[in-house]
């Protein structure tokens, strides 16, 4: 089987590191931390396993998950975020693969998204497929500052999962879901010249919870499932408020630092 460089983007990761490293290290066997500030272990952690470690400023998600990459010893790289892991089933099918006469220029998993310990299989969460594992000489990360993916142009899907340990708990669903990642929406939406109107919020709330409770059947995941669809409507409301609020009050509008999305 040919060589494979694992790589990781972390910021205060400590807690996920080791063992994400711990899974990488299973199949590969150069491994590279890109991490962009941590405050905490991360880097002590990493370099303890034997990691490689480049500090980058973050750069945004596609373009942080390129500088690995680039620096990687190996043609083919495994791009894991620091709180995925590999399945026995995920190590066994990558070991199994003729990477150096592969047709294909990159290799999909499907991905077990989990709150706490609960693996959520419904709202559009499973079979999440992921690229994760391909060919850095003929494909790679896009430029997407946000959910950056690969673009392969002859990928294959693995018959064989990782996990993905999404969030720790309900609250840090809904946290993020109101916080962050619907801030950075709004201030991107903002600088693409996107607008809104007094409907948009409640119009785009309102379809996120249909599509993910009803077509992405969260009804058969219980609370989980209300939880999750909940959270995607939450997430909607409040990136299409926030970006009306951008447009209406110039007060708020100034005191945004639209350099620091990220």
């Amino acid at each position: 089987m040919a060589a494979i460089t694992g790589v990781v983007i972390t910021l205060d990761e400590a807690d996920n590191i080791e063992a994400c490293l711990a899974s990488l290290a299973r199949v590969c066997d150069e491994l590279i931390v890109v991490d962009s500030g941590s405050r905490d272990d991360t880097v002590i952690r990493a370099e303890a396993f034997g990691a490689r470690v480049i500090h980058q400023p973050y750069l945004g998600d596609g373009p942080q998950k390129r500088v690995g990459p680039q620096a990687a010893g190996h043609r083919w790289v495994l791009s894991l975020d620091a709180d995925e892991r590999l399945t026995d089933e995920a190590v066994a099918a990558i070991l199994a693969l003729d990477l150096d006469d592969a047709g294909h220029d990159a290799y999909a998993l499907r991905r077990r998204n989990f709150i706490g310990s609960r693996w959520v299989r419904h709202c559009g969460w499973y079979p999440d497929y992921c690229i994760r594992l391909f060919d850095r000489e003929r494909t790679g990360f896009s430029d997407s500052r946000q959910h950056a993916s690969v673009p392969a142009t002859n990928p294959q899907r693995l018959d064989a999962d990782l996990e993905h340990y999404s969030f720790a708990n309900l609250a840090e669903l809904f946290g993020k879901a109101s916080g962050r990642f619907s801030n950075r929406a709004a201030k991107i939406m903002y600088l693409k010249g996107k607008r809104a109107n007094g409907w948009s919020p409640a119009l785009h709330g309102a379809n996120a919870f249909v599509r993910k409770y009803l077509f992405q059947r969260g009804f058969a995941g219980g609370l989980d499932g209300v939880s999750v669809a909940l959270s995607a409507a939450v997430n909607a409301y409040l990136k299409y408020a926030k970006l009306l609020e951008l447009q209406r009050d110039a007060k708020v509008r100034d005191a945004e630092d639209f350099d620091r999305i990220w």
